[in-house]
């Protein structure tokens, strides 16, 4: 069945999807467009669970095209490579983040910026694909995908602990390389401590920064502290502790996703700080004054380019940084997606797609 795929090969695949708003995941069976020279073929061992799955599966972005099969960190065995293919060969562990292609041309592309791609990368589920079908994620058995957007994973890197990092890990990683947030001694703030959040943590300890958590709840103390290792935690509600803190951090990485005002984060920096923000709440206020007043910056990203997701890989597999996760079966997706917006999740949920996908479906 392996092996070099013809152009007439179209692979039949299973997974969970949901067919309509209710989001209710069930068995689903659909096919994989046609392989070409330049793809590689996969069978997936393991799939991250992003929050990213519950706007799009309950379609709370107005966009959603059923039958949908969320997942879009996704790590795999590779089955199969096209003829053009000769960084990956069969046997090889690879990943696929949120984006499987892109128009690979245009001046971002070109500087290995494909997140950023002028005519809009190609989603890794939910998206259009080359040949016009829809795009199909991670909670299945098997995947195409253009060399280019493939990854490998590092050898001592678990299959299961890499997955997150191909979405939650890039987005924290990106913007802290991007603004220099690596330079050790310096000092970072955290605002929020979830999926983005604790990776933020993590990294920055990892560059030698003195980390500080942001958090609306005292209760996240013990856990920054002690488990997560940072050096020191405030609650962004006492205002007593945030006068204190003025103008001590370098960098801040904005993870949080509700609704909250800058002013009070912009005082805690330096001058020249930089706080970017990865998350995406519907709205964010600030008073200009507070930048002009201390020539600090507002940045934003997301996610980052195939080059620099590799170079992130081999990073957390040198320094052992890992996403602290909970591995499930594929059976018990629906109530992951309830739990993950109730935020009860320490701190990425992970389906073991290559022990429960077929069992689940009998």
């Amino acid at each position: 069945m392996w092996g070099k795929l013809s152009a007439e090969y179209l692979m039949d695949c299973i997974g969970y999807g949901a067919h309509d708003e209710k989001g209710l995941l069930v068995p689903i069976k659909f096919k994989r467009r046609i392989a070409g020279p330049d793809d590689v073929t996969f069978r997936i061992t393991h799939c991250g669970v992003c929050y990213a799955e519950v706007k799009w599966v309950f379609n709370k972005i107005g966009t959603t095209k059923y039958p949908i099969v969320p997942g879009h960190e996704v790590v795999g065995v590779v089955t199969a490579v096209g003829d053009n293919v000769k960084r990956f060969q069969v046997g090889d562990r690879v990943g696929v983040g949120p984006f499987c292609n892109s128009c690979q041309k245009c001046e971002y592309c070109n500087k290995n910026m494909e997140n950023s791609c002028l005519k809009q990368p190609i989603l890794t589920y939910d998206g259009i694909d080359v040949d016009g079908s829809v795009t199909k994620g991670g909670f299945s058995n098997a995947m195409v995908t253009h060399q280019r957007f493939c990854v490998k994973i590092p050898d001592t890197l678990a299959s299961d602990v890499a997955a997150p990092l191909l979405c939650a890990g890039i987005t924290v990683y990106s913007p802290m390389m991007r603004h220099h947030m690596n330079q050790a001694g310096k000092s970072l703030g955290v605002i929020g401590l979830g999926g983005l959040g604790h990776m933020a943590v993590k990294f920055g300890q990892a560059f030698g920064l003195h980390v500080t958590v942001l958090s609306t709840s005292p209760a996240k103390e013990e856990e920054a502290l002690r488990v997560l290792g940072a050096d020191a935690f405030i609650v962004s509600k006492d205002e007593a502790a945030m006068k204190a803190a003025a103008g001590s951090l370098d960098f801040i990485v904005d993870t949080a996703s509700g609704m909250h005002p800058l002013d009070p984060y912009l005082l805690l920096l330096k001058q020249e700080g930089i706080i970017t923000i990865v998350s995406a709440p519907p709205e964010m206020k600030f008073t200009p004054a507070i930048l002009f007043r201390g020539l600090k910056t507002i940045s934003g990203s997301t996610i980052g380019g195939m080059k620099e997701v590799q170079e992130m890989l081999d990073f957390c597999a040198e320094k052992g940084v890992t996403p602290m996760i909970e591995t499930i079966p594929i059976n018990y997706a629906n109530e992951a997606l309830k739990r993950l917006q109730n935020k009860d999740v320490r701190y990425r949920f992970v389906i073991d797609i290559e022990n429960s996908l077929k069992e689940s479906i009998k």
